[in-house]
C-alpha cells in the first residue's frame, strides 16, 4: 500500500514566496505573470506530494537530520524535507542565488 503524505509549509517559505510575489506584481508591474508562477509552484508541490521521498536529495554543505529535496519550477527552487509523512516545504528561493549560502 502506498503511504500517503500531508503538506505543510514553514513560515520562512510562506515569507520567501510574497516577497516573490510582490516583487513580481508590484516592482515588475506584472500581476498576471505572479500569479501564474505561485499557480505552477502549487501545482508542482502538489504534484510531488504523492511520492515526495521518490527523487534524489539535494546535496547539501550542512549536517542535516533529514535531507532536502528540490523542485524546479522556472528560475526559482522549492525546497523541502520529510518527517515521517509530512512533506515540510521550507524555502522558496531564486535559482540563480547562492543556494548553499541560503539553505
Amino acid at each position: 500500500m502506498d503511504k500517503e503524505y500531508t503538506l505543510s509549509y514553514l513560515p520562512i517559505f510562506e515569507e520567501d514566496i510574497v516577497k516573490v510575489r510582490d516583487y513580481i506584481s508590484f516592482d515588475l508591474a506584472n500581476p498576471v505573470a505572479s500569479a501564474r508562477l505561485i499557480e505552477d509552484v502549487e501545482d508542482a508541490i502538489h504534484k510531488r506530494l504523492s511520492n515526495p521521498e521518490g527523487f534524489k536529495p539535494y546535496k547539501s554543505k550542512r549536517d542535516r537530520k533529514q535531507p532536502y529535496y528540490r523542485i524546479n519550477v522556472k528560475n526559482y527552487a522549492v525546497f523541502y524535507v520529510v518527517i515521517d509523512n509530512v512533506m515540510e516545504v521550507r524555502r522558496f528561493v531564486y535559482a540563480k542565488r547562492n543556494i548553499p549560502e541560503i539553505i
